[in-house]
C-alpha cells in the first residue's frame, strides 16, 4: 500500500497552487434554523465553541444537525501556534460555574455524545486539567447517558494533570498530534512532538481501557513519508482513533499553505491507516478532529 500511495500521491509540492480553491473544499454557508438556534444558545449561556472560534468549516453541517464541540476555560490562549484562528495572549481568570453551564447547554441540545476540549492555559498551576474534570462530573450527573469525548491540551505533558481528566473517566481521550515533527518548531513552538508520544504512552499504562484519538492537518510542508512515519509512531504509543484532514490558511498572518490534498490522496491514507491497525481513521479534505465525532465513536466500535 506505501507504494501505491507514493504514486497516487504525487508531488511533495503542487506548484502553484490555485487561485481558488478546489470544489472539494467549498462548503454551504452557515444560516439554517438550527444554526441559528444554537448559536442563541452559546451566547445565551456564555458558552464558547472551537467550530467559531477556530473558523472551522463544517461549523453549519454540524450546528445543523445539533453537534457542537465545546472550547472551556475561555477564547484566549497562551501559545501562538502559527496555524491556528484561536485568538492567544493572556486569559482572563477561568469562571468556575462554566462546567454547570456546558453541562446545561448540552441537555438542552439533547447529544448523545458531547466533544469538550481548551485553549492552552499555560497560565494555571494544573493547566486547566480540574475544569476538565469537573465539565465531565457535570455531563454525568445531569446527562448520564451522554458519552463524553475530551480534546485536550499538552498539559505540557504534566501527568498529575494527564490523570486529573482519566479519573473522570471520559468515553475518549484526545489530543492532536497537528503536525509533523520537522515542522513543529515552525508551527507549533509550544508543543513538542516526543511529548505527545509521551502522553499517549502515559494514557494507556494508566487508563488502557479508554480509547485514544489524535489529528493531523495536512498541507503545511509535511513530505508523505513524513506522515506515514507519524501514523507508524502513533500506532506504536496504541492510538486507536486517527483524523487527517486539509490544512486551510486563516490569514496571511499565519504558516503558509504548501498544497492541497486531493480527496482521492485522503483516501489511500485512510486505507493506509487502516492497514497500520488504528480501530478507526476519519479521512478527508474537510475532516477535523470532531468532525463527525459521534459517527467516529460508533465506527471504532467504542
Amino acid at each position: 500500500m506505501t507504494d501505491t500511495l507514493y504514486q497516487i500521491m504525487g508531488r511533495h509540492r503542487a506548484e502553484p497552487l490555485p487561485e481558488r480553491k478546489p470544489s472539494w473544499l467549498k462548503v454551504k454557508a452557515p444560516g439554517g434554523p438550527n444554526y441559528m438556534r444554537l448559536k442563541s444558545l452559546m451566547r445565551e449561556l456564555d458558552l464558547h465553541s472551537v467550530c467559531e472560534e477556530a473558523h472551522c468549516p463544517n461549523v453549519g453541517e454540524c450546528w445543523e444537525h445539533g453537534t457542537a464541540t465545546f472550547m472551556i476555560l475561555g477564547d484566549v490562549c497562551t501559545r501562538n501556534c502559527a496555524y491556528c484562528a484561536v485568538a492567544h495572549g493572556r486569559p482572563p481568570k477561568y469562571d468556575i460555574a462554566e462546567p454547570h453551564r456546558v453541562a446545561k447547554a448540552i441537555a438542552e441540545m439533547g447529544l448523545k455524545h458531547a466533544v469538550i476540549t481548551s485553549v492552552d492555559r499555560d497560565d494555571l498551576p494544573d493547566f486547566g486539567a480540574w475544569v476538565f474534570a469537573e465539565t465531565i462530573r457535570q455531563i454525568r450527573e445531569r446527562i448520564p447517558d451522554c458519552s463524553v469525548e475530551v480534546l485536550v491540551p499538552d498539559f505540557q505533558g504534566n501527568h498529575d494533570s494527564i490523570r486529573t481528566v482519566l479519573e473522570a473517566r471520559p468515553e475518549i481521550y484526545n489530543h492532536n498530534t497537528e503536525t509533523v515533527p520537522r515542522l513543529y518548531k515552525k508551527a507549533r513552538p509550544g508543543g513538542r512532538y516526543a511529548r505527545v508520544m509521551d502522553i499517549f504512552r502515559y494514557v494507556k499504562r494508566v487508563a488502557p481501557d479508554i480509547p485514544t484519538k489524535t489529528g493531523m492537518i495536512l498541507g503545511m510542508g509535511e513530505t508523505k513519508e513524513e506522515v506515514i512515519a507519524v501514523m507508524r509512531d502513533l500506532r506504536q504509543v496504541d492510538v486507536d482513533i486517527l483524523t487527517l484532514g486539509q490544512y486551510l490558511r486563516p490569514s496571511d498572518a499565519h504558516i503558509a499553505l504548501d498544497r492541497y490534498y486531493t480527496p482521492q490522496e485522503f483516501r489511500v491514507l485512510y486505507e493506509v491507516g487502516m492497514e497500520m491497525g488504528f480501530r478507526h481513521v476519519e479521512s478527508g479534505p474537510l475532516v477535523r478532529s470532531s468532525y463527525h465525532a459521534w459517527e467516529q465513536v460508533q465506527a471504532a466500535g467504542v
